[in-house]
């Protein structure tokens, strides 16, 4: 196995590997995290709204470990599939303004496994270039036709539409928010393209939901496009605090989806306490509206602390924050310096984002004061400066 050896090398050289380092939260203080014996503001977390320490759901999910055991022991379709997921799944479809909804384990299972039972060979999938690595990965294992359109292109994607206009099922999918960017997909567009050519219209809200929209439904909802999209997806790992993620969509759409998502089939199902936690965060983010508008003015206050020090931080409102620095090694470098000033900002570099591209990703969350935001950013600018990332 020397060849792995040999690649290691090679990826070392380029500031491209990756190691494994140990992160522990810091009780009552979801804006923080422990790395060794420092405490660290943590702005590389998707705990958008500050909910994963939150009293109410952690008091749920310790009920019910102690009523129903640590693990759900099998999958949905043989005895995994308590009342609980019933419930949720209710609330859910609910929430989403939508017929059905249908829990998976995470957002990689979500995305790969319904593209999957969605198109197959004969097919083609349109999916936005700086698109989640799962969505890339659920086309590849459909054996659909890949299109990629570049970012936000939709007279590109009108060309590719065009040229597979014949295919037996067309599917596009994009994030709303973009993971690694921050900025938002043309849905409006994309909904006019969907209608036009009779395609399908999946939409990835990740690292929209629980943000956008009156009661955090996401951002289809806050334009009002919600009855123009046919697959929506969502996660409970960022804004929701928890773990796993869901699909929503027509009473149709959930029923083919247990019967073809072998994502959901072959897996076991998430642990009742899990589900419970889930669902007490689905109320606490309907209703704490506060917490939304948290995160909005630490939004524009960061951004604007960035934007006036002279930083690319590129376009968008939402709390992904991208410092663009360019070099794999200025980067490392750069999140290093963070570190030794107290700051977790982690250094995103090739495959995740595109060459030559190489970033400092922040992210924010509602746990986080204005102190410790214009703190950081000066910080930040300092290491800039020291760093040659910023002119004097």
């Amino acid at each position: 196995m020397d060849w792995m050896e040999k690649e290691l090398e090679f990826m070392a050289e380029a500031s491209l590997e990756r190691s494994l380092r140990t992160s522990n939260s810091v009780s009552g203080s979801p804006g923080y995290t422990l790395r060794g014996e420092q405490v660290l503001l943590n702005i590389s977390s998707n705990d958008y709204l500050g909910l994963s320490q939150h009293p109410a759901i952690l008091e749920v999910m310790r009920e019910a470990l102690l009523a129903e055991g640590a693990g759900s022991g099998a999958s949905r379709h043989v005895t995994g599939n308590r009342m609980s997921y019933s419930r949720l799944e209710e609330a859910l479809a609910d929430w989403q303004n939508c017929e059905a909804a249908l829990v998976l384990a995470n957002g990689y299972m979500a995305n790969s496994g319904v593209i999957g039972a969605l198109v197959g060979r004969g097919d083609v999938v349109f999916s936005d270039q700086l698109n989640h690595a799962s969505i890339a990965d659920g086309i590849v294992l459909s054996r659909a036709e890949h299109a990629r359109y570049r970012h936000n292109d939709m007279e590109h994607l009108r060309t590719l539409l065009n040229k597979y206009r014949d295919k037996r099922r067309k599917l596009i999918v994009t994030d709303a928010v973009f993971s690694m960017d921050g900025d938002q997909a043309p849905l409006r567009e994309l909904a006019a393209l969907k209608r036009e050519y009779g395609a399908m219209l999946m939409v990835d809200e990740a690292h929209s939901g629980g943000i956008y929209g009156g009661r955090g439904e996401g951002l289809c909802h806050e334009l009002g496009l919600q009855g123009d999209v046919d697959i929506h997806m969502g996660t409970f790992s960022k804004s929701f605090g928890v773990y796993g993620a869901y699909i929503g969509g027509s009473r149709t759409l959930i029923r083919w989806l247990v019967n073809k998502a072998r994502p959901l089939i072959y897996s076991t199902a998430l642990p009742p306490s899990i589900v419970a936690g889930i669902s007490k965060s689905l109320v606490l983010v309907q209703k704490e509206h506060w917490r939304r508008e948290r995160l909005y003015a630490a939004t524009r206050l960061f951004r604007s602390s960035l934007c006036d020090a002279g930083f690319n931080i590129g376009a968008g409102d939402s709390p992904i924050v991208p410092l663009i620095v360019g070099d794999n090694d200025t980067a490392l470098r750069f999140s290093g310096a963070l570190e030794e000033e107290g700051i977790l900002a982690v250094a995103i570099r090739p495959p995740t984002v595109p060459d030559g591209t190489a970033r400092i990703r922040f992210s924010l969350s509602a746990a986080h004061t204005d102190k410790e935001l214009t703190d950081a950013a000066v910080r930040i600018r300092n290491i800039g400066l020291r760093l040659g990332v910023l002119s004097p």
